[in-house]
């Protein structure tokens, strides 16, 4: 599906995504990343959804964002309460919802200048 542009000059925008890719600045990418609106963190995490670790969440937890979404594939899917340990020790939240909704969420979020990171899960 490709999205429509909004007041993001400058910015990080999720342009499409699919099944098994998402493009950021109609740059295709289909490894797990984390997009924010100035930079991107290619291979974030080698892991499956089912196979989400510990170590996953801490790196979230150290991100500079106010805003973490976390896009679980091609449905919604929750991870397991004692993943979300350093996210809670950090007090943040984490917004989970499938790969599609986040990347619109994003869009959104990075066009109205919020400090906003996006992990994105392929599988």
């Amino acid at each position: 599906m490709k999205l429509q542009r909004v007041q993001t000059e400058g910015l990080n925008v999720v342009t499409a995504y699919g099944d098994d890719y998402v493009s950021v600045n109609a740059v295709r990418h289909s490894a797990n990343l984390i997009v924010f609106p100035s930079r991107i963190i290619e291979n974030w995490t080698p892991s499956r959804f089912d196979d989400l670790a510990f170590d996953d969440f801490a790196l979230l937890a150290a991100l500079e964002a106010e805003i973490l979404l976390l896009g679980t594939g091609n449905q919604l899917r929750f991870p397991r309460p004692e993943l979300l340990q350093p996210l809670v020790r950090a007090q943040k939240g984490l917004e989970v919802m499938d790969l599609q909704a986040a990347c619109r969420t994003f869009n959104v979020l990075a066009g109205e200048g919020r400090s906003v990171a996006a992990a994105l899960l392929f599988s």
